[in-house]
């Protein structure tokens, strides 16, 4: 509904006496999704809800008694009844409208209600219609054909079979979900009923536990949860992100793996994350879907997303029964009962009390000392970055840009794992290759997130994402054409035959262009690539703000017009005028020109917002600008 309305650079409130209803756990999985939905903040107001949280999290009689004192001094504090406060915009949400739902299989605004969830996977990859009720479940389990374009068998069991639409990954994961006791203690039940059934996990699913805080498996074990999660797969791997940031590590055997290389399956992912963009799960992973954690546990169960979870079965218990998911649905009252009973105020502060103690390995490392830190020439984690490389006191003059190649032209909705993938590190891309000729063997190439301390492993992984679609190519992923001869090589090695040449490049996209994590380096990978300006429809917050920051210029079509309208192919040269006297929001002009000298001349929106802005421009970025104001003792 957010983002459908539009709150990109919008504060927003949630308000009315339907909050009395929503735990802060709840309202921290809503405030968490800010980015997901676009706008600037979410805020809900203070209130009982609020102090209770409070007094269950550890916080002391004083503190609390203080917080409610001064919200209510100053009218801050909500109650039932209160007036609603005056907003520029008031949206309404009927909470008898709300449905069990999962978002997929692309992106996190793209809500699909349970029924619905393998019509979006069908409109996504072609497959054909749905089997009729449970003829999945049942002809999985019998080795027969099930519907699909493609089905493989699999060595992990003789039944096992994968194809598209199989779930490979189901991981209870995130920094939201997982702080929530209501949804993770409904997944721990689900999970009890479904082992007393004899349900079991398909073989093929590669599952995990990874919660953002160590008193979630406090109050699982104290509630006896955790071994009917473990029976089914769900092990703790660790505390923090993991799947939901493209940690997900390889699928469950390596014949899973050549048989959707093979087949090209479109296999799937369920979990319980943020973010859910093209390949940022897994590079075999097409589709991924976000839901709640007992809908991770239950479609780990079904093994599949081409199945109506509201009217086929889960699975089938030993003598064949089949079992539907309202039989294991915890009841409110169930969920309630644990909680109350086994989330408890001392978990909270003990927890809290060690959480800068680390373990055993943490204790024992070494690290240098000295007020400068020496870089390790050796290293492949961290290298010394070229940002200061030519550093002088007094910046250069900002200059216009002359004769510019586009070195990616892509469309609407690239996100920050198009531009800079956090996951796996294929071999065959540029990263990897780097990784091999220093020694580093490809089980322990880790991820990019990993290397994110090493420049050259992340500027070779800029727009590395397997899925992205660059419009001068026919393929998918790290590809572009070097101009003027158009030949096809990787966006990194193009870039390194233009710096030679001294030619600056460009990126023109659609709409939304940078959603999704506030990456730092899909704004340090595009400058070390050797890009100076970004001609956008529209752009994500944070990532406007983050390439200006690296000194990159963000631009914006006129209203109306876009790369098709303008009859842009993306083999022209480019000239930026104006850059040299930019000024918070003005006008710039933008000449292209093709191969045969015909040029296209049009205008763009600076979106430099401020003073401070302006200055991040003429000082290259922010870098160079705190450095020159350490020296001149700012």
């Amino acid at each position: 509904m957010l983002r459908k309305h539009g709150v990109v650079d919008k504060f927003v409130e949630f308000c009315g006496d339907g909050l009395s209803t929503l735990s802060v756990p709840d309202r921290a999985t809503l405030s968490n999704m800010c980015p997901e939905y676009g706008a600037t903040s979410a805020l809900f107001p203070v209130d009982a809800q609020t102090l209770r949280y409070l007094e269950v999290t550890g916080r002391s009689r004083e503190q609390i008694e203080l917080v409610e004192r001064y919200t209510k001094e100053q009218g801050l504090f909500r109650v039932d009844g209160s007036a609603t406060p005056k907003f520029t915009e008031l949206l309404e949400l009927d909470l008898t409208k709300v449905e069990p739902s999962l978002a997929g299989p692309k992106r996190p605004q793209d809500r699909t209600s349970l029924p619905n969830v393998w019509k979006s996977f069908t409109a996504a990859f072609g497959n054909g219609p749905k089997p009729d009720t449970d003829a999945v479940s049942r002809l999985s389990d019998e080795g027969g054909p099930v519907n699909g374009r493609s089905v493989v068998a699999v060595e992990a069991k003789p039944a096992a079979r994968v194809q598209d639409g199989s779930v490979v990954i189901a991981a209870i994961t995130s920094c939201t979900n997982t702080s929530n006791p209501t949804v993770m203690v409904a997944a721990g039940l689900l999970a009890k009923k479904a082992v007393e059934l004899g349900l079991e996990v398909r073989p093929y699913v590669k599952t995990s536990l990874a919660p953002g805080s160590r008193v979630v498996t406090d109050y699982l074990q104290m509630a006896g949860l955790m071994e009917p999660l473990e029976k089914l797969g769900f092990f703790l791997v660790g505390f923090g992100c993991t799947t939901c940031i493209g940690n997900s590590g390889p699928l469950a055997t390596p014949e899973i793996e050549a048989a959707v290389v093979k087949e090209d399956l479109s296999v799937v992912a369920v979990l319980s994350g943020n973010r859910n963009f093209e390949s940022r799960i897994h590079p075999l992973v097409k589709a991924s879907y976000l839901g709640s954690p007992p809908l991770v546990v239950a479609y780990a169960l079904a093994g599949t997303v081409h199945i109506d979870l509201t009217k086929d079965p889960v699975g089938r218990t030993r003598d064949g029964k089949p079992v539907m998911l309202s039989e294991l649905w915890p009841s409110p009252a169930e969920v309630n009962e644990v909680v109350q009973r086994c989330v408890q105020q001392d978990m909270f502060k003990r927890e809290y009390s060690r959480i800068f103690d680390g373990d055993e390995h943490w204790k024992k490392m070494s690290a240098p000392t000295g007020p400068i830190f020496q870089w390790e020439p050796d290293s492949t984690y961290v290298k010394e970055p070229p940002y200061f490389e030519g550093f002088a006191p007094q910046p250069k003059p900002l200059t216009d840009v002359t004769d510019a190649r586009v070195i990616a032209m892509v469309g609407d909705s690239v996100t920050t794992d198009h531009i800079s993938p956090a996951g796996a590190i294929p071999a065959d891309s540029p990263a990897g290759k780097y990784l091999i000729e220093h020694g580093v063997q490809k089980p322990d190439f880790n991820s990019y997130g990993s290397r994110r301390g090493n420049h050259e492993v992340m500027v070779r992984g800029t727009f590395g994402n397997i899925r992205l679609r660059n419009k001068l190519v026919e393929r998918e992923g790290y590809w572009t054409r070097h101009f003027p001869g158009g030949e096809e090589l990787t966006i990194y090695d193009a870039s390194e035959r233009y710096r030679a040449q001294s030619v600056p490049l460009i990126v023109i996209a659609g709409k939304e262009y940078g959603s999704g994590s506030s990456r730092d380096w899909a704004a340090k990978g595009p400058l070390l690539l050797g890009v100076r300006a970004v001609i956008a429809e529209s752009f994500e917050r944070i990532h406007r703000s983050n390439l200006v920051g690296m000194g990159i210029l963000p631009l914006v079509f006129a209203p109306g017009e876009n790369p098709q309208s303008l009859g842009l192919t993306g083999r022209e040269r480019f000239a930026i005028r104006g850059i040299d006297a930019i000024t918070p929001g003005q006008s710039v002009d933008v000449v292209a020109t093709s191969d045969d000298g015909e040029t296209t001349t049009f205008r763009t929106h600076a979106r430099v917002d401020n003073d401070t802005e302006v200055g991040y421009m003429h000082h290259g970025g922010v870098l160079p600008l705190v450095l020159r104001e350490l020296i001149g003792g700012k």
